[in-house]
């Protein structure tokens, strides 16, 4: 992961999964880039593969060195002798409060989910792909999703070196002014983003939306007013709504599972389960948990008996932990909508039931497009609290220059009126202290890789949130928290 590699700072996460695989061979691209991480993780031992450069003091191989050696009938046998059980890969998952977890990837379950990809989505096979793509191979939508439907179906992947970031989208609104993808993935953070700039950008629309025939978001919840953005640019461009897809997935499915099967699909939905993958739906402390059974779904964890032991029932489904229900309880062909996390639910101290899903998608769609997500507060206390993770729009809503800090941008008069409105409107429309938002914060300190409060394609995570800022959580329930705004009604 080049996260763990480059972004990271003390290396835990990335000696943890070289201890786990304990490679016979290690490759990395550049030796400036990566030098640090091989001296703080890689054995000695371990032969070093380089792209270009060289590590003083260290005896490595080049990557041109390896490419001109000739083949001989043992890769031939080595590749007679893979079956459908055969290891492709391990992934691992994001590690957002533990170490990661090595899931296996056998040839057999990434063949089969790609088909089943098809079967779901057939406008992947109807004509050559093109995607424009910056997710990272290292995380199962970008190195399993993406990359695969174009080694399976055919076509042109073009790398994009942009991410959802406000350094990194520049980057990859510009590549989307010159190729038009046939198909295009995103995360919402990412969407949010395009959605606002087709609103002025022409040249983007035009691209963009020549030759799309489908847009697809994953890895967190897609706010309602971003999705109806994105159709008005489409029906102002071209006549007509560009269908947007999604569904529900995890690296242990490979990682495709759930998909929306109508046109008519709102933020939330997740639709129904692809071909040949069982669905069983078990209530869990007030909730429905979904599970999974088929042929993409992995064996178990490399190494890790005990955690493969704890993700089946007896009845071999994969305990996914992701709460779900009806979308029409009338008409259960509608499929399934996202309910949330289980293990995020909490109680307040006076016992109600705060169901942290829902809650996240409102604070999310009533702030768009000025925040990111909502970490949502208030375990054991007696009313519910938001951390905000805002988006680079939010600096539009400041006047403030360029140059100006984000802690300056948060603690201007505009942005701190305009989010009072919203919390003010939030709080009238709840129904009670379930789903009232009595205090939210403005957070100016981004989430920490190393931490795992944020994986690296952008994803939140609420516990390593919560367990890592406790003096900011109880500062904000306390009242002693500068900025916390409460609702005026």
């Amino acid at each position: 992961s080049t996260a763990y590699s480059t972004i990271s700072q003390d290396f835990d996460k990335l000696r943890h999964v070289l201890d786990t695989l304990t490679p016979g061979l290690v490759f990395a691209s550049d030796a400036t880039r990566f030098a640090r991480a091989i001296e703080a993780t890689v054995a000695a031992d371990v032969k070093v593969v380089l792209g270009t450069g060289s590590i003083e003091g260290r005896s490595t191989v080049a990557f041109s060195d390896l490419l001109a050696t000739s083949a001989t009938p043992a890769v031939d046998a080595a590749h007679g002798a893979i079956t459908a059980d055969s290891i492709a890969k391990f992934m691992f998952t994001s590690g957002s409060t533990k170490l990661p977890k090595a899931v296996i990837v056998t040839h057999g379950m990434w063949a089969a989910n790609l088909q089943q990809m098809n079967q779901s989505m057939p406008v992947l096979a109807e004509e050559p792909l093109v995607l424009v793509d910056w997710l990272p191979w290292n995380h199962t939508f970008g190195g399993n999703h993406n990359f695969g439907i174009v080694i399976y179906n055919g076509g042109t992947l073009y790398l994009d070196e942009g991410k959802p970031t406000p350094k990194g989208m520049a980057e990859t609104i510009r590549n989307l002014r010159e190729i038009a993808p046939t198909v295009y993935f995103n995360v919402p953070t990412g969407f949010e983003v395009i959605a606002q700039t087709m609103k002025t950008d022409a040249q983007l629309r035009k691209n963009l939306l020549s030759r799309v025939k489908m847009f697809f978001f994953a890895a967190a919840a897609l706010s309602q007013p971003i999705w109806d953005s994105l159709f008005e640019s489409a029906e102002r461009e071209v006549g007509e709504r560009i269908v947007m897809n999604t569904g529900l997935g995890m690296t242990e499915g490979c990682p495709f599972c759930v998909a929306v099967n109508s046109p008519d699909v709102q933020a939330g939905d997740i639709g129904v389960p692809t071909p040949g993958l069982e669905l069983k739906l078990v209530p869990v402390d007030g909730k429905v948990e979904v599970r999974y059974r088929g042929p993409n779904i992995t064996p178990g964890y490399w190494r890790n008996a005990e955690a493969t032991r704890d993700a089946f029932d007896d009845e071999g489904f994969y305990c996914s932990g992701d709460a779900v229900k009806w979308i029409d309880e009338n008409d259960l062909n509608k499929g399934l909508k996202f309910d949330g996390r289980i293990a995020e639910d909490f109680k307040l101290s006076t016992g109600t039931f705060v169901s942290v899903g829902p809650m996240r998608a409102k604070i999310i769609a009533a702030c768009a497009p000025y925040v990111q997500d909502a970490v949502i507060t208030g375990i054991n206390l007696k009313e519910i609290g938001a951390l905000l993770v805002p988006t680079p729009t939010i600096r539009t809503l400041s006047d403030l220059p360029e140059s100006a800090s984000l802690h300056e941008v948060l603690a201007s008069a505009p942005v701190q009126q305009h989010f009072q409105q919203v919390l003010d409107k939030l709080s009238a429309e709840s129904t009670g202290s379930a789903t009232r938002v009595a205090r939210a914060h403005l957070m100016a300190e981004p989430p920490s890789l190393d931490k795992g409060e944020v994986t690296d394609k952008g994803s939140i995570n609420q516990r390593a949130v919560l367990q890592h800022r406790a003096d900011v959580v109880n500062a904000l329930h306390g009242g002693t928290l500068p900025g916390t705004l409460v609702p005026r009604h």
